[in-house]
């Protein structure tokens, strides 16, 4: 299983790798990324899924060589290897206060609500979905990460596009659209091609077409 590293920007680094849990016929693609972020005295894992042992040597160096101080969860369905991360660096862990039935990490994660900022001076953000999803902006970098909100999959060109949802117009978009206030440059995606630019986010909320959505939608 290969595991691509990238260095995104100063203090921001992510790997990209195939998630043992995909099946075929899933509404999502195989490839996943985990982003690492420096910020103020913070070591940040945002989403961590483990790479194997062999294959993921570097990313083991590497955080070895600055050891994550936290972990962030932003997505219920996004608890992938938080657990093992927070055991093997004694960490604390931030995250969703709710969670599927069977899905909840054993580790307690705090709670994080929109326009919380959190050690290190990342900003957690609002994406219109509810609050099941909490985006994050980070501030040193200038980059917004999302967990599905976005994405950009390989069958859709690496395009980045937002995820469908039937409140899409209604409550998504103009959600969006206030994210555009925040000063960001960059735009990290965990699903598809990861990193994008300002100009592919606006382009996402009024030229590309969603992705996932309903033939008759």
């Amino acid at each position: 299983m290969a595991v691509e590293i990238r260095d995104v920007a100063p203090g921001l680094w992510l790997w990209r790798q195939r998630h043992w849990e995909w099946r075929e016929g899933d509404d999502w693609e195989p490839e996943v990324s985990s982003f690492v972020v420096e910020s103020g005295a913070e070591v940040v894992l945002i989403d961590p899924l483990a790479p194997p042992p062999n294959e993921g040597r570097e990313v083991y160096e590497r955080l070895t060589a600055r050891p994550p101080t936290r972990a962030v969860v932003l997505k219920p369905d996004h608890v992938r290897d938080v657990d093992a991360f927070v055991h093997w660096y004694g960490i604390p862990a931030h995250g969703p206060w709710l969670f599927w039935r069977g899905e909840a990490p054993r580790a307690e994660l705090q709670p994080i609500f929109p326009d919380e900022v959190l050690p290190g001076g990342l900003v957690a953000v609002f994406d219109g979905r509810a609050g099941q999803e909490r985006p994050l902006y980070l501030p040193e970098q200038r980059a917004l990460v999302f967990a599905d909100g976005l994405t950009a999959p390989d069958a859709g060109g690496g395009v980045l596009r937002v995820w469908w949802t039937p409140i899409l117009e209604r409550r998504v978009k103009p959600a969006l659209r206030a994210l555009l206030d925040l000063p960001f440059e960059l735009v990290l995606v965990s699903h598809g091609q990861p990193v994008h630019t300002r100009a592919d986010f606006e382009a996402a909320l009024t030229t590309v077409e969603p992705w996932s959505a309903p033939q008759d939608a």
